[in-house]
């Protein structure tokens, strides 16, 4: 039974915004750090569980006393009692055991926290098991270092791109597509992927102790050696509730019918087992709810938490909407927005106000005659099929001497946004566009994203452009910026583009192109792609020699049913010339304007910066390299790419084992962040790590990220056009760290739409049948790449039919050997030996709690899937983690 038009009598939620998931327990929200705080009374007056806050006048002293430490939460979304903060040092993070230590803090929220005495710091045992600490991190990997693929709505540029392109292709024209990232990061540390291993020899293991942890602290932590201690704290203020306190989940009746409380509350269970169970008030929930619990059993609530008591496991909430039946692909989506604070309601009537209102609107003749008229030239796009918002436009002209002017011409949102008006504030707000698999969350109105400012064919638009003399060998003699006017000849897909660069001395059939304008010609168009191919493939190889790093990871796109928004079926993304043409000149672009705002304001510029990899992940994937013969170099961007393409062969085994590499080494890199200048007094922490760049920004898509709205108007004030931004260092800094927070959300949005529709597919289409590498061994478990679909699962021991197994470390290396039962009793075991790097079959079932699927591994030589039953009792893990 759906009740989607149920709202119940309080205020809406509206979209509150934050940048991480929902964090906290499920049960009674106790865990193993916890057991010592029930809730107790002591003279009628209930005995707190949680630490009173320090004052804010205490923490500020405590951080620059360096007593207390301030770093973002991460909460390990399969346990949700181990939580995480940076170290300030590099070195491994500082762990938060239980949500008492949590102190009511949520993922993603900024907080103070204070170290515990050395005896109460976790050890870490030398031997693993399958219950190892999972690592936390979500949207970790940076843009920059992954495959540089384009987003729905412009798939291009390296620095624009996510870790999985998942491009939604519909039949009609009026559907927009997507990206995310990789469905399931590696789900746990690289620590475990290798070192997981009983002190001695063989150990037969049965089934899994769920109750088993790695972890312990001890009273005398002189018994073990310094490495296998981890620092912890406690949190002892929240300095920024970054999260948005809104979850999705499922609505319950309070278990004891006796208690004061059934009367009162009922019990709201979030999907996302890092949020706390919420106490909502009766009164907010549907009429019918009390008597006819079951009716609400499937059906996806939004709550808001209002409040966490001290004396209190459960935090109270409120009742914001109801949005439809969990696992249905609209009613989740909105659940997954909500949850991220992404703001995705019409844009108010002041906001409209503030564009064009006569319309069809024209470029004013005085706005032309202020401007470079590129109009005759021969300027065009290249994006995905599906796209709307064109954000920039390319031309190439030969010169006499045997050079080329090159120029990256970019839409001019400035001119549509002015300064503080309302449309400012909003975009300032949303500071990115939001793209799911089957829509996108603008940030601008659609006026200004997919008419005036999308540089559409065959019309006049207003553009900021960078314009080089460059030698056929990318060299740059000349570069020149300035306001210009373009007329786009015509708008060219990724498939255009890459057939003519496939075909370069025989003509392009004119009936498999989109219309030109009768100024050019199509063979003009096509020698113009080739000429770009050309100077960016010698750019790309100069980056790349000069120390640039990239991981290609395996990315998804999704075919959509155009009726009914479903998936059909999907396939990994392409990621070819056409592609790398487009991302190497957008390079060049943003590499050039933040030369120029840097020397023209050095205090007040916008710029992004990529700090190197996390100082103990990536010293422990080199020991994981090193255990297992792998001669990866890890002393610079440059020597890691280098290894990574030139190691691997191009068999089928390489080509898999370099996934699985990629994968691995994409866990210690850190984000890229947006900064000012002016801030950060340390010039050396500009440096772009992925790009190995002194100095980078984004310029080259301000239909969809306001920080490239902010460096036009720096690039304007650079040139003279204009006054300079009336922002102060302080308050740049303000905004870019605003923008770093949208940034992480509207990834993790994307990944989680992802999630959900690849969950859907396997439901409709599956079960699905893949090969599969092995990227991690545990004592009970081991996790796979699934390589059709990029997507990382855990096949339990104890889901399979076998007879028995065992685990073992051969050298440094760890190893499950698996005895299946035969099918034939006359029939000895089978027997497989599981190893890092192992190909398997791999089949993905989805299972009866909706969006959840798992993976199981098939016998070897049989061509039967495995049988549903056999998996119960298993400990698999979910889509959404």
């Amino acid at each position: 039974m759906n009740h989607p038009d149920y709202k119940p009598n309080l205020q809406s939620l509206g979209t509150p915004r934050g940048v991480s998931s929902v964090a906290g327990p499920h049960g009674a929200g106790a865990s193993p750090g916890d057991k010592k705080s029930k809730n107790k009374s002591t003279r009628g007056k209930k005995r707190s569980i949680f630490e009173a806050y320090m004052s804010p006048e205490d923490v500020s002293e405590g951080l620059k006393r360096g007593t207390l430490i301030q770093g973002v939460l991460r909460i390990n979304p399969k346990k949700f009692h181990e939580a995480f903060i940076p170290s300030p040092d590099g070195d491994r993070d500082i762990f938060i055991d239980g949500v008492v230590a949590r102190n009511r803090a949520l993922n993603g929220d900024l907080v103070a926290v204070k170290l515990l005495p050395e005896e109460q710091w976790k050890v870490i045992k030398p031997e693993g098991n399958d219950k190892e600490a999972d690592v936390a991190n979500e949207s970790d990997i940076p843009e920059e270092l992954c495959g540089h693929h384009p987003s729905p709505q412009s798939l291009k540029c390296c620095d624009d791109s996510p870790d999985v392109i998942i491009e939604a292709q519909f039949d009609g024209s009026d559907t927009e597509d997507g990206q995310g990232s990789t469905q399931n990061r590696l789900m746990d540390g690289v620590q475990k992927l290798s070192i997981s291993v009983p002190a001695q020899g063989k150990e037969n293991v049965e089934a899994p102790d769920t109750n088993e942890e790695n972890t312990f602290t001890s009273q005398d932590t002189r018994a073990f050696p310094e490495k296998a201690l981890q620092k912890s704290a406690k949190v002892v203020c929240i300095l920024e509730k970054k999260h948005s306190r809104a979850a999705t989940g499922l609505l319950k009746l309070l278990a004891d019918k006796n208690s004061e409380l059934f009367r009162k509350y009922a019990l709201f269970s979030p999907s996302d087992h890092r949020v706390p169970r919420i106490y909502v008030p009766l009164k907010d929930c549907p009429p019918a709810f009390v008597t006819r619990p079951q009716d609400y059993a499937n059906t996806l609530f939004i709550c808001r938490i209002v409040d966490w008591k001290d004396d209190s496991h459960f935090a109270l909430g409120q009742l914001a909407k109801s949005l439809g039946q969990a696992g249905e692909i609209e009613p989740e989506t909105e659940g997954i927005l909500t949850e991220y604070g992404v703001d995705f309601s019409d844009f108010s009537s002041e906001v409209l106000e503030c564009l064009p209102q006569n319309l069809p609107w024209t470029i004013p003749q005085e706005e032309i005659s202020k401007r470079r008229d590129l109009r005759k030239e021969c300027v065009f796009t290249i994006d995905p099929s599906t796209a709307r918002d064109l954000d920039d436009a390319l031309s190439c002209r030969p010169l006499a001497d045997g050079n080329f002017e090159v120029g990256v011409h970019i839409a001019d949102v400035s001119y549509f946004i002015p300064e503080g008006s309302d449309l400012d504030k909003v975009a300032a707000e949303r500071a990115t566009s939001v793209y799911l698999v089957q829509k996108v969350i603008p940030m601008l109105p659609r006026l200004l994203c997919e008419e005036l400012c999308s540089l559409n064919p065959m019309t006049d638009k207003l553009t900021f452009s960078v314009i080089w003399t460059l030698t056929p060998e990318g060299k740059i003699l000349e570069e020149w910026f300035g306001r210009t006017v373009i007329r786009s000849c015509t708008k060219l897909s990724y498939e255009h583009a890459q057939s003519m660069i496939e075909t370069p001395t025989q003509p392009v059939p004119e009936d498999t192109l989109p219309p030109i304008s009768p100024e050019h010609t199509s063979q003009e168009v096509h020698q113009a792609v080739l000429n770009l191919h050309r100077i960016a493939k010698e750019l790309r190889r100069q980056r790349f020699v000069g120390g640039a790093l990239r991981l290609d990871q395996l990315k998804l796109a999704f075919t959509l049913d155009h009726e009914t928004g479903l998936p059909q079926g999907c396939h990994v993304y392409e990621y070819r010339d056409s592609n790398k043409l487009v991302e190497e000149l957008m390079v060049l672009a943003n590499v050039a304007v933040a030369h120029k705002i840097h020397r023209t304001f050095p205090e007040r510029a916008l710029l992004r910066r990529h700090p190197p990899p996390q100082t103990k992940m990536l010293n422990d994937l080199m020991e994981f390299c090193d255990q297992m013969g792998l001669p990866l170099d890890f002393s610079s961007a440059g020597a890691l790419h280098k290894t990574l393409t030139e190691t691997f062969g191009d068999d089928k085994y390489s080509v898999a084992r370099k996934e699985v590499l990629t994968n691995m080494c994409s866990r210690p890199m850190q984000m890229a962040l947006y900064f000012c200048s002016g801030v950060l007094q340390d010039r050396t922490q500009f440096w772009h790590y992925a790009l190995n760049m002194p100095l980078y920004t984004h310029f080259t898509s301000p239909i969809r990220r306001f920080p490239d709205v902010l460096v036009h108007r720096l690039l304007a004030a650079a040139l003279g056009y204009g006054p300079l931004p009336d922002m102060e260092p302080e308050a740049l800094q303000k905004q870019a760290d605003h923008c770093n927070d949208r940034r992480i959300a509207s990834k993790r949005v994307q990944e989680l739409s992802t999630n959900l529709f690849f969950a859907v597919m396997v439901k409709e289409s599956g079960p699905l049948e893949s090969e599969a590498m092995v990227m991690g061994v545990l004592n009970q478990a081991f996790d796979v790449l699934v390589l059709r679909y990029g997507v990382q699962k855990r096949i339990y021991c104890n889901a399979l039919p076998l007879r028995t197994y065992h685990f073992e470390k051969v050298g440094k290396k760890p190893e499950l050997t698996l005895f299946w039962e035969p099918q034939d009793i006359k029939q000895e075991p089978v027997r497989q030996v599981i190893t890092i790097f192992s190909l398997v079959e791999v089949v993905l079932r989805a299972e009866a709690t909706a969006l959840r699927y798992t993976a199981i591994l098939k016998q070897p030589g049989s061509e039967s899937i495995p049988d549903p039953a056999e998996e119960e009792g298993s400990d698999q893990d979910t889509q959404e983690e």
